[in-house]
């Protein structure tokens, strides 16, 4: 027995019309009566206009259009011209019901009767805004490309057909080669050859080679019109079409003829610029690192000095705490050099000791150059202090060092002298006493050539990514804003001395002994109620532990919010802040403390070498990281017995 199978009856002919077109959402598809008012509304029309079917059916189709095609009745011409002859079709902008704008394709047919009678129109939008910014981004493109060419005079630009035919010509190519483009279109481009290259096949051999490797590139003597010669620079590039085939040229020549040397200068200005970039980066990364990292040594310093202070004296223990903060202190100097080189700090001459400098670095300087090499220092029993910039001063000779190492692959030893000098007349020093410091190798040497330009900006023998070739530049400014010089000598395979002069400090003004200087002790005794203000949470609670150690009252924030919250609450007499805080920093904390509480002093703790100009300007500063007798003496210099 066969089962009834019920099937249901397909819709009506007009039904299925109407179900395709609602179904449609990339196309807007409706009508409209004979006076423009919307009669239907399709998912497409939604979608684009943003118009539900309610909202819109009833309405004039007019406000579709911006506000000047409805003043110049572009509406009701878009219909007139669709009745008169059968269809009007048209791109322009429209407008959402939310007011936004998109580029449309529109096309309007008359619907009508059998009898000829206008029921209305249907009217199908599609939105080509994609297309059209894609267009007018272009053609903007291709004109900028077009003046961009045509704007050009250093260079001949121009373009050849299939066979070598000249089919364009630009300003450049007109100066460069004395032809007008009335006299060369259309002419071979062998033309700008010479007589022997022409037999030679040159002009052939070149557009084989662009079209055999992509590209031809080549410097040869060269023809004008008027007959003269130049020697050219010249690049030709094939254009191919959608299918691969090579449809013509393009041709770039440059008269390089008295501009060779200036070539050479830019290529060394684009290698400056290089090398500047790198070494604003390395002093980017370095001041980015210095907060954090000196972060880090404070708290370990903080820490182990009051381990120091509180711990039992075993004999076993004492050591070890001293070499960890002996250490602790070399990373600590270490990133002062750090930030003096990389930041390039403005100098701040000071009467130095340069036998006690150099003696305190030779650790450092040891170790930055191997076991392989050996530090030899000879210095007179009485010698004066140089009046420099000692941070500056450490940063050179250790530049100055690793120079120096890097001239005896092999390994050697490395001499460090220093004398006094008296200048009487000399062009480049003033008359004078002068201390000089001189570093030694006995490595490679350098040429004449070489030597002459050794301390140029950015110039290096190191090869790329060796060396900044800003080291023996910068030891040079050094000098010299000391008021004093650099004076290299060397010979090839017998090694090179750097010599450093700096003005012997006046008489009387003592040697600064930064390593060692003794800090000066609380005069009064008093205990304050300190704010300390901190975003790292170990760095906070390492400064309150010596605060309180030192005997005062200590109140902690972790942010400048915080800080003001605590001092509208408490009679606070010093706020001890960092300046590197989210949202804000110590320097604006402290404009907002001095404007509401003028007499509570503040200091502003720092790990950065140097701040931004204006930053906290007459604010006292502690650097990161700091002792705890550095604290107590800061503490004592912002609050003076009253």
């Amino acid at each position: 027995m066969k089962r009834a199978v019920s099937v249901s009856a397909p819709p009506p002919e007009e039904d299925r019309y109407r179900l395709l077109v609602d179904a449609i959402t990339d196309y807007a598809i409706y009508m409209l009566d004979p006076d423009g008012v919307v009669t239907s509304w399709n998912a497409g029309a939604h979608r684009f206009k943003g118009y539900e079917a309610h909202e819109i059916i009833g309405q004039h189709f007019s406000r579709f259009y911006t506000d000047a095609d409805r003043l110049a009745d572009r509406p009701a011409i878009a219909l007139e011209t669709a009745e008169r002859e059968g269809r009007f079709e048209g791109e322009g902008w429209r407008v959402r019901k939310d007011g936004s704008r998109f580029w449309a394709n529109v096309v309007i047919d008359p619907i009508r009767t059998p009898s000829g009678e206008l029921l209305g129109f249907a009217k199908i939008t599609r939105d080509l805004t994609e297309r059209k910014l894609a267009e007018e981004s272009l053609r903007l493109s291709e004109e900028q490309f077009r003046l961009l060419v045509q704007g050009v005079s250093d260079y001949a630009i121009y373009m050849l057909d299939a066979t070598g035919h000249v089919s364009n010509w630009n300003p450049g190519a007109q100066r460069i080669k004395g032809y007008t483009p009335e006299e060369i279109i259309g002419r071979h481009f062998s033309a700008f050859y010479t007589e022997d290259d022409r037999e030679a096949g040159e002009p052939q051999r070149a557009l084989e080679t662009a079209e055999r490797e992509g590209r031809f590139e080549k410097e040869a003597i060269r023809v004008r019109k008027d007959g003269t010669r130049f020697w050219a620079n010249v690049v030709i590039d094939p254009i191919r079409d959608a299918t691969n085939r090579v449809i013509g040229f393009a041709k770039i020549t440059r008269d390089v003829t008295e501009r060779k040397a200036t070539q050479r200068a830019l290529d060394e200005a684009r290698e400056q610029l290089f090398q500047a970039q790198k070494l604003e980066a390395i002093g980017q990364l370095t001041g980015g690192i210095a907060h954090d990292f000196n972060n880090l040594l404070m708290v370990v310093l903080g820490s182990l000095e009051l381990m120091r202070k509180r711990l039992p004296g075993d004999s076993s223990l004492m050591p070890l705490l001293e070499n960890a903060v002996q250490g602790a202190q070399r990373g600590a100097s270490l990133t002062r050099r750090m930030l003096a080189f990389a930041r390039r700090q403005n100098l701040d001459p000071q009467p130095t000791g340069v036998q006690a400098l150099v003696a305190d670095m030779n650790d450092l300087m040891q170790r930055s150059l191997g076991p392989a090499f050996s530090i030899d220092t000879t210095f007179p029993n009485r010698l004066p202090p140089a009046m420099t910039d000692a941070n500056q001063l450490e940063a050179a000779l250790l530049n100055l060092v690793v120079n120096a190492r890097d001239a005896m692959p092999q390994g050697g030893a490395i001499a460090i002298t220093g004398r006094e000098e008296t200048v009487a007349e000399d062009g480049a020093l003033k008359p004078g006493r002068y201390v000089v410091i001189a570093v030694t190798d006995n490595g490679e040497g350098m040429d004449p050539e070489t030597l002459a330009r050794a301390s140029d900006p950015f110039f290096t023998t190191k090869g790329v990514g060796k060396g900044t070739g800003l080291g023996l530049s910068m030891v040079q400014g050094l000098a010299e804003q000391s008021g004093g010089r650099l004076v290299l000598t060397s010979r090839m395979g017998e090694g090179t001395t750097a010599e450093l002069w700096f003005p012997v400090a006046a008489e009387g003004a003592p040697a600064a002994d930064r390593a060692t200087a003794a800090p000066e002790p609380l005069a009064d005794g008093r205990h304050l109620s300190v704010l300390a203000v901190d975003d790292d949470p170990l760095v906070l609670n390492n400064t309150a532990a010596m605060l309180a150690d030192l005997g005062h009252t200590v109140f902690e924030a972790d942010s400048a919010a915080e800080a003001l919250d605590i001092l509208k609450e408490y009679r606070i007499e010093l706020v001890l802040t960092d300046h590197a805080m989210p949202q804000m920093t110590g320097a604006q904390l402290a404009a907002m403390v001095n404007a509401r509480w003028p007499a509570v002093p503040i200091i502003l703790a720092t790990g950065f070498a140097e701040l931004p100009p204006g930053t906290g300007a007459g604010l006292p500063r502690l650097a990161k990281p700091f002792t705890q007798d550095e604290l107590a003496r800061a503490i004592a210099e912002a609050s003076p017995v009253s």
